[in-house]
């Protein structure tokens, strides 16, 4: 079973011959965990990951912020939560969960866009903003961002070889960021 078919909402289980008593018997036996109203996952060597959960459950989301950070290297610290962006019109009730923790980030429609790419993590594939969004959003709110892992990220950002300068000049135009990447980055760059 790959990843991504480790989480199957009720349906899905109800398609593989999976009805309410034998989901019952799975939950008590430990086989299978509820992971949210109508979610559940196998309880195998690949439950190890919050990925695949946050995958299925926010299919919208886009990891950013301190989780982008982390997984560029650009900083030491371990994030408390996943930072998901996500279109502003999108329904905040779904981010009430108790796992994973899942920190949303209500993007307007027309930034929310830039810069997604694409990672591998834990072997399941996902949205993820590229090093120059990741770097523009930490300048954008720089006074929520630890000042230690604000000043990590700039400093391993200016440092890595394979950063795009075009991008981040033109993402901080879309974004209506130019000054503070210039008063930030401009001796840097």
């Amino acid at each position: 079973m790959q990843q991504s078919e480790n989480i199957l909402r009720t349906c899905e289980l109800k398609e593989r011959g999976f009805y309410y008593n034998k989901i019952k018997s799975l939950l008590e036996s430990g086989e299978i965990e509820q992971v949210r109203r109508g979610f559940y996952r196998f309880t195998d060597e690949m439950s190890f990951s919050d990925v695949p959960v946050i995958k299925k459950l926010f299919p919208d989301g886009v990891i950013c912020m301190e989780s982008a950070l982390d997984y560029y290297g650009y900083t030491d610290r371990v994030p408390e939560c996943w930072h998901l962006a996500v279109d502003s019109r999108s329904a905040r009730v779904r981010f009430n969960i108790d796992y994973p923790i899942v920190k949303p980030h209500f993007i307007k429609t027309e930034r929310y866009t830039v810069g997604i790419t694409e990672a591998i993590i834990d072997g399941t594939t996902i949205k993820i903003y590229d090093k120059e969004r990741t770097i523009c959003d930490i300048l954008f709110h720089r006074n929520k961002v630890d000042a230690e892992v604000f000043n990590t990220a700039i400093k391993r950002y200016t440092a890595d070889k394979e950063k795009a300068i075009p991008n981040l000049i033109n993402y901080s135009k879309i974004l209506h960021i130019e000054k503070k990447v210039r008063e930030v980055l401009g001796i840097w760059l």
